[in-house]
C-alpha cells in the first residue's frame, strides 16, 4: 500500500538520509505505545506485543519497504 511512497522517499533523500528519518519516526512511534501502556497501566509484556504487532503492520502495508 505504501511501499511506492517508501521507495519514492529513499530515492529522493538517499539511503543514508532515509534510514536517519525512518528511525526518528519508529522512534517517535514506539514512545508514543510506551506513552500509551504507561497510562492505561498496560504491562510489558503486552507493552512488546503492541510493539511486534505495529512493526508487523508496517511490514503488511509496506512502509518498511
Amino acid at each position: 500500500m505504501f511501499a511506492a511512497f517508501v521507495v519514492l522517499a529513499r530515492k529522493c533523500l538517499g539511503q543514508k538520509q532515509f534510514n536517519r528519518v525512518r528511525g526518528k519516526w519508529i522512534a517517535l512511534h514506539v514512545q508514543t505505545i510506551n506513552h500509551f501502556c504507561d497510562r492505561f497501566s498496560i504491562n510489558t509484556t503486552t507493552r512488546q506485543h503492541l510493539i511486534r504487532l505495529a512493526r508487523e503492520n508496517g511490514k503488511r502495508l509496506g512502509l518498511l519497504a
